[in-house]
């Protein structure tokens, strides 16, 4: 049986059998008979592929890691607790996204503090999209009930976040509308948790029902190839991001 996550893996990240066994050491065949036979890779080589690839081992060869290894992979995913928001410094968010190489996500309902407590973030987003990272905004639509809804569970009234919202968005406009591989998108999700992502790190802001998310707990994550956990919240991004619509015609 032919291994199609890791073929269809490998072809998105232009990496030929060839190119695998030099970088591992082994023989291509080898490497051909993964994909073509559905064949196990030793554990250190199912490591460094996931690696390669940017995809979890518990991915790619969903038999391989047993759930105990799992579990234990998704805690060690965990690196630190922030018990609010507020407390992480625009030094921390700077240094968050100047290390993105491949990706910046992020998933708000408004997240106005980004612009506003870091002014030359921006910029430095439109510079790496520039250079080739891919950037994508998602922030809630500002007509939409869950946005409504957010602001009355919050006691600031149905349209303080829509025009938080609205605020980020024009803020967003001028700098990343015509950026090249910037993309910003509205959704209209009941969003549980924001997402803060940069390449394999993430923070990700718990929503708790009437406090605003500045005063939430935060769980800094840091992708391994055997954990689940990261992909949890990196499979939620997808999802919303698929349903949402541009922000800008």
């Amino acid at each position: 049986m032919t291994n199609e996550r890791l073929r269809d893996a490998l072809s998105r990240n232009g990496l030929s059998p060839h190119q695998i066994g030099e970088q591992l050491g082994v023989d291509p065949k080898t490497v051909q008979r993964w994909t073509a036979q559905g064949r196990l890779p030793y554990p250190r080589y199912r490591a460094q592929i996931a690696a390669m690839v940017q995809e979890s081992e518990t991915w790619l060869w969903p038999d391989a890691v047993s759930p105990e290894r799992a579990e234990l992979a998704s805690r060690s995913e965990v690196v630190e607790v922030h018990p609010r928001r507020a407390g992480i410094t625009g030094e921390d968010w700077m240094r968050l996204f100047s290390g993105a190489t491949a990706f910046v996500d992020v998933l708000v309902y408004a997240g106005l503090f980004l612009p506003e407590q870091t002014p030359m973030l921006l910029d430095m987003l439109k510079q790496k999209a520039a250079s080739g990272t891919r950037v994508r905004f998602l922030l809630g639509h500002p007509d939409c009930a869950a946005v409504q809804l957010r602001g009355e569970e919050e006691g600031i009234g149905g349209q303080s976040v829509a025009t938080k919202t609205r605020n980020a968005l024009h803020l967003l406009r001028r700098p990343l509308q015509k950026a090249p591989n910037v993309h910003v998108r509205l959704h209209r999700t009941t969003l549980y948790t924001s997402i803060y992502r940069s390449d394999d790190t993430m923070l990700a802001n718990t929503h708790v029902l009437g406090l605003p998310a500045a005063q939430a707990p935060v769980l800094e994550l840091r992708r391994l190839a055997a954990g689940g956990l990261f992909d949890t919240y990196a499979a939620m991004y997808d999802r919303v991001w698929d349903d949402a619509e541009p922000a800008w015609p």
